[in-house]
């Protein structure tokens, strides 16, 4: 059959021919923006080398811990919404500061074998979270060669030596010394008709919470815990709040029996916040026995965490017949905000022990001024339960781990029977140990 010049067929051929001409070339478009596209992640893989991947975010590094090859690299990107970067501590070796989506390679190969912290150099991120282990060379990656009698095992036992010789360092400097002590016992001045008076100044301060690691905290007169209260039941008290802070505050007097109302402490509800540079008085008769706790109750989501807390004592809790109290001792757990996973605003190994005589009687009261629970756990010797949130145990009981949950208060007393020294530690593990060794919230009790 012979098509004519005007048959409509010729038009459908020609036009099926032109579309699928217009498809081939936009699948070759397609096909060379891949090329490309491929061809400049080849590029970019080519010159951050074949390391092994770190990522940052806000406020932690992904993996943790990070095993390499001898003379390898790290592959860093920069996933958070905020600047970071990634150094290798006691070395030179660090990226540059990195903005939000970037990549950079931090080449090790000038580093020799085995373990080393790395962390975030961004003020403020190592202590948030933003702290890891490099393991370099290590029979993890595959490139070490195992030495001694376990070789066949595949054990790199120098490298285990190693490892132990660092876990050890916390403990072996236990207790360090570092700089201001908080919980300390405030003198009151005592007017004319007997009211005891307790100055407070709000203010940001740099506080050492381990050897070396000075934070920005915020404070009652300069330290943390800020300085504990004590008074007697039917005391007339007055305590002077002066705002050095850049922001609003108030003082809340959590767990006190028989407030007043207007002396609550709650900003819009039970008083107008404190501007910075102005003063509040709270005044109050003390109603106990009692134990509590001060703090922020304005912008407390960090004013608390970054150290704005302290213990408040009114009376004293009654104690088993026979039994004489040698030491009453606050303990106030944190775990958030600059001061992070401390006891009494310090972390392992600048913690303060308790020593004790044999035969003493303890109270210690935990205070949890965190954001998560803390089970308080004491080798060696019970502890027995006598008062919650301040009020006496009807029938106290011995127990091994004690569960505080945020804002609550255990009170307890220890029997020191069993000489020696006896670890005393939050039973969550990451709260207590690391790849580094013992750190945070752990402390001893030694008993002589």
């Amino acid at each position: 059959m012979k098509l004519g010049k005007g048959d409509p067929a010729i038009g459908v051929g020609a036009w099926t021919f032109a579309l699928l001409g217009i498809v081939i070339a936009m699948a070759a478009l397609v096909t060379a923006s891949q090329a490309f596209s491929q061809s400049n992640d080849a590029k970019e893989a080519a010159a951050l080398g074949a390391g092994a991947p770190v990522s940052l975010t806000e406020f932690a590094l992904a993996p943790v811990e990070v095993d390499v090859t001898a003379g390898g690299s790290l592959s860093v990107t920069n996933d958070g919404a905020a600047e970071h970067n990634l150094a290798v501590k006691n070395t030179d070796l660090r990226t540059p500061t990195m903005r939000p989506g970037t990549k950079e390679r931090l080449d090790l190969s000038s580093l020799d074998p085995g373990m080393y912290t790395i962390f975030c150099e961004v003020p403020g991120h190592e202590a948030a979270g933003m702290v890891g282990m490099l393991m370099l060379g290590t029979t993890h990656a595959g490139s070490a060669t195992a030495a001694g009698p376990t070789a066949s095992a595949g054990i790199n036992t120098k490298l285990n030596d190693q490892i132990d010789e660092r876990m050890a360092a916390p403990t072996k400097a236990f207790p360090a010394k570092t700089e201001g002590l908080g919980a300390q016992d405030l003198a009151p001045t005592v007017l004319a008709d007997g009211t005891k008076q307790f100055d407070l100044t709000a203010k940001i301060v740099q506080w050492e919470v381990s050897p070396g690691k000075k934070v920005e905290a915020w404070t009652y007169n300069g330290t943390v815990p800020a300085p504990t209260i004590r008074v007697d039941d039917g005391d007339k008290v007055r305590i002077v709040l002066k705002n050095q802070l850049p922001e609003s505050t108030v003082l809340h007097l959590h767990g006190l029996l028989d407030l007043p109302n207007a002396m609550d402490g709650v900003p819009d509800i039970t008083q107008p916040p404190i501007k910075p540079g102005a003063s509040f008085t709270y005044e109050f008769v003390a109603h106990g026995p009692s134990i509590g706790m001060y703090h922020s109750h304005h912008h407390a989501e960090h004013q608390v965490p970054d150290g704005m807390f302290g213990a408040i004592y009114v009376g004293r809790l009654p104690v088993p017949a026979g039994v004489t109290v040698s030491q009453n001792i606050p303990m106030v757990l944190n775990d958030a905000g600059t001061i992070g996973l401390t006891l009494n605003g310090k972390s392992f190994p600048a913690t303060a022990p308790i020593v004790a005589r044999l035969g003493d009687w303890v109270q210690i009261d935990y205070f949890n001024e965190g954001l998560q629970v803390h089970p308080m756990h004491l080798h060696g010797v019970p502890q027995l339960v006598i008062a919650k949130d301040g009020f006496a145990l009807p029938a106290p009981y011995l127990a091994d781990t004690v569960l505080v949950t945020p804002g609550e208060r255990y009170s307890v007393l220890v029997h020191a029977t069993n000489p020696g020294t006896w670890a005393f530690h939050c039973h969550i593990l990451t709260h207590a140990e690391s790849s580094n060794g013992m750190f945070g919230m752990v402390t001893a009790f030694i008993i002589q």
